[in-house]
This record gives structure tokens, C-alpha cells and sequence, in this order.
């Protein structure tokens, strides 16, 4: 089955068309930047040019940057305010024409890295973070997922852990690797006293470069770097499109 996946971002909206039963991209991935403001109205008209050039009948499933609750939009993570509360599936499904399903973005990058990706075989409790504009979260136990946690809002030494361990920070404050490799390990030992995962999957453009901090994390869990990268949100959207 073919299904448009699209995943949004603080940053950038990334979209293809994805094979759902080996969850590859059969379109180039595309990634358009945000628009300012991101809003309802100026989404809308990003959104509806990417799935217009990927397929004109396929449907759409859509990771967004927030919780989202029985399809209500409840807040919007590095997104305009005026998310919250949307009906998401009538208003992206207004606004693209076609089926829509939405889901929290990082349960979409979960699911896709649970199905195709580095957690195929794992089972007990599993957690995907991905490291990016901010930190998300997914929970997975015995392959089953407890949707919209958002552990990347914890308060660490009086911050937000996401203002401190995501990536952007990093580049933002210019941290050398061993100094966000610091804060990474101090969250990443927080996170692992609330839930005690076997196993913790770290995704996001930034573990292109693993190398650089991999080795200087001292935590608990076993740590894997996600395979699917930039594209699992593009795939579990898609997948949780051709589930519903």
C-alpha cells in the first residue's frame, strides 16, 4: 500500500510516499522549512503542495509535534498556540481532500524504527528519543505503545530537559561534544529512573554523528542508534495510516 507520510516539524516538514508493507520511500523525501509563524492557515498551504506532488489520491497519515488525544491536537510543541485544540483529522482532512490520520511525532518515529528499524526484536520496555529542535519521546512495551508521553518537557536543575539535551541547543549555546554529551547523560539518567527501559533507541539528524558522543555517555540502559534517521516519522505516519 502506498501512503503519503508526512512529518512535522519546529523546523522543517519532511513528506514521501511510502511503500507501508517494507516501509521505504518510493518518492524522493522532501523537506520544506516550516513556515513563520506556524499556524493552521500558513501549514495548510505547505502541507497541501507536498501531497499534491506526491501522489493526487493516496492517503495521508500526518506526525505532529505535540499530543494528540482521541485526534484533538492538545498543544503544539515549537508550533503556534493556535493548534491547541484542533480536531486534526477534519482539518487536515479538509485541507488535503483525502483520509488523514494524525499521531504525536515521536510515536510516529517510534513505530516506524519498531517495525523496520533497530528495535525489530526487541521486546520489554522500549523507549525512542529523538534528538532534534527538541526531545521526543515513545514508550513501547512488549511492542506495544503508550502514546503522547513527553518526557522531553521533565525539568532538570530548574530547565526544561529539551532546552538543554535536544540538539539545537547544542548548536545554539556552541557546546563542544563532551559538554552536550554531559547534559544528554544527565537526562538520559533521569529518563531512565522514571521508566527503567531495557533498551533506549536515540534518533534524530544528530546521531549521523553518534561517534562524537556515543562513547561518552555512562548510563544504564543499552543505548541503539535508530536506523531509519530523518526518515522514521515520514514511515510510522504512513504506517499508522495504513493501520487505521
Amino acid at each position: 500500500m502506498k501512503v503519503i507520510g508526512l512529518d512535522i516539524g519546529g523546523t522543517a516538514v519532511k513528506a514521501g510516499l511510502v511503500d507501508t508493507t517494507t516501509g521505504s520511500l518510493v518518492s524522493a523525501r522532501r523537506r520544506v522549512p516550516t513556515p513563520p509563524g506556524g499556524g493552521p492557515n500558513e501549514m495548510a498551504v505547505v502541507l497541501a503542495s507536498l501531497v499534491a506532488e506526491l501522489s493526487p489520491d493516496a492517503p495521508v497519515g500526518i506526525g505532529f509535534p505535540g499530543p494528540v488525544v482521541h485526534g484533538r491536537i492538545m498543544a503544539a510543541t515549537h508550533l503556534a498556540n493556535t493548534w491547541t485544540g484542533c480536531d486534526a483529522p477534519e482539518f487536515f482532512g479538509s485541507v488535503l481532500g483525502r483520509r488523514c490520520v494524525v499521531l504525536n511525532d515521536a510515536d510516529a518515529a517510534g513505530i516506524a524504527e519498531m517495525r523496520f528499524g533497530a528495535g525489530v526484536g526487541e521486546t520489554g520496555v522500549v523507549l525512542m528519543l529523538t534528538l532534534g529542535t527538541g526531545i521526543g519521546s515513545a514508550l513501547f512495551v512488549d511492542g506495544q505503545l503508550v502514546p503522547n508521553l513527553e518526557f522531553g518537557h521533565i525539568e532538570i536543575d530548574g530547565a526544561v530537559a529539551e532546552d538543554r539535551a535536544a540538539a539545537r541547543p547544542r548548536e545554539a549555546e556552541h557546546l563542544s561534544w563532551e559538554e552536550w554529551a554531559g547534559r544528554l547523560e544527565t537526562y538520559l539518567q533521569r529518563v531512565d529512573q522514571l521508566v527503567w527501559p531495557d533498551v533506549i533507541l536515540l534518533g534524530g539528524e544528530i546521531t549521523v554523528e553518534a561517534n562524537r558522543f556515543l562513547p561518552l555517555l555512562d548510563v544504564r540502559p543499552r543505548i541503539v542508534i535508530a536506523r531509519l534517521r530523518n526518515a522514521a516519522g515520514v514511515v510510522g505516519a504512513a504506517l499508522a495510516s495504513a493501520c487505521a
